[in-house]
């Protein structure tokens, strides 16, 4: 959240950060760091928002508070809301969040931050879809893979445990999961998911401490034991959805990759994209003759935040606060791929395929999505 708001100082050179509500306060170093440290800071969000008025509200504490602060802005007079994803930690929280958007203003008051529907990579396979490059999608192969580094910071910080954090599906791969759900161009009806720990157990415990647990330090809440942690999270999964319009997906994440990479193939009638995030490069061919269409192996500049997506975010949401211009997500969005992520989480712990029909016709009955279940 700090980078975020740094990165919005600079593309609004009027914004200003008031005040702040944390009573740790955990967060507070790094604004100050980045430059966008607030005036005056809070222990309670309802003393903040008797007192202060706000253009803005930004939502960056850990998930499972997520509904409690969404609660009291969404009571209180501020007119736009920015929400970390994921938005809310379960069905039932979706539920009632949907519930308090019909209440309280629509879900237009609310803004989500899936970065990565504003990354160039993901610009570039929108336009070869928009092209007709690849013709009608049919299927989907994608995955999250991150190394050691990265997924004993998971071990170790609050994000271990399920209950604070909805799951690992959900708090890191919502982001791919919403936009393979946005390149199918439908919900999901069926879910069948597998996966479970391995590698992060007792038995994994390296003789001497590796280096890479220096390298990202875990947060508030955080302990220093990656291998026999209290956390319940998984460290490898794959699922398998099928979408209401036929098109299917297969999904693969690991912790553990000492390579890391985050790639997908999307297969059409007429062609096919294939793009990592990590490894930067875009390419499609055409299915009849083999030809390649796009070859692109420096997608983003070096050093950009999250494969430039954080500076494309922030350039958008100024210009969108500036002219009301639309953003690429919608907070709706991200709820769809959020439930997506936790009944693979369900369809996982069940061992059995998941139907989502009804899932869906209670997410329509709160009056705020476009999209209905045929």
């Amino acid at each position: 959240m700090a980078h975020v708001g740094q990165l919005f100082t600079i593309e609004c050179e009027d914004a200003e950060f008031t005040a702040y509500c944390d009573p740790t306060p955990a967060g507070l170093p790094d604004m100050v760091r980045n430059g966008c440290a607030p005036k005056r800071g809070y222990g309670d969000i309802d003393a903040m928002l008797k007192a202060e008025k706000f253009d803005l509200l930004m939502i960056g504490s850990p998930n499972f508070m997520h509904l409690g602060h969404l609660r009291a802005a969404l009571k209180s007079d501020t007119p736009r809301i920015f929400a970390e994803k994921p938005v809310v930690i379960s069905e039932a929280e979706t539920m009632e969040f949907l519930g308090l958007l019909r209440d309280h203003g629509g879900h237009q008051r609310v803004i989500v931050g899936l970065v990565l529907r504003y990354s160039p990579l993901f610009v570039a396979l929108r336009k070869s879809l928009n092209a007709g490059q690849l013709g009608d999608v049919v299927s989907i192969e994608a995955c999250e893979h991150i190394a050691p580094y990265h997924g004993s910071f998971f071990m170790r910080d609050w994000r271990r445990n399920s209950k604070l954090s909805g799951g690992f599906m959900l708090e890191k791969c919502c982001h791919d999961l919403d936009l393979y759900q946005a390149v199918a161009g439908a919900r999901p009806m069926q879910i069948a998911s597998f996966g479970g720990r391995k590698s992060y157990v007792p038995a994994n415990v390296p003789a001497r401490r590796p280096d890479y647990l220096n390298d990202m330090a875990p947060r508030w809440g955080g302990i220093d034991e990656a291998f026999a942690s209290d956390g319940d999270i998984i460290d490898y999964q794959t699922a398998i959805v099928n979408y209401e319009n036929g098109v299917n997906l297969c999904f693969h994440t690991n912790l553990n990759v000492p390579d890391e990479f985050r790639r997908f193939a999307v297969m059409g009638t007429k062609g096919m994209a294939e793009g990592d995030f990590i490894r930067n490069y875009y390419r499609v061919h055409d299915s009849r003759t083999g030809k390649a269409l796009v070859k692109n192996d420096a997608v983003v500049p070096g050093g950009a935040g999250h494969y430039g997506a954080d500076e494309a975010m922030a350039r958008d949401l100024a210009e969108h606060f500036r002219s009301g211009t639309a953003l690429p997500v919608t907070v709706l969005d991200a709820l769809e791929a959020g439930l997506t992520a936790l009944k693979m989480d369900e369809a996982r712990l069940k061992g059995q395929v998941v139907e989502l029909r009804q899932t869906w016709a209670e997410f329509d009955s709160y009056g705020q999505s476009a999209r209905k279940v045929a």
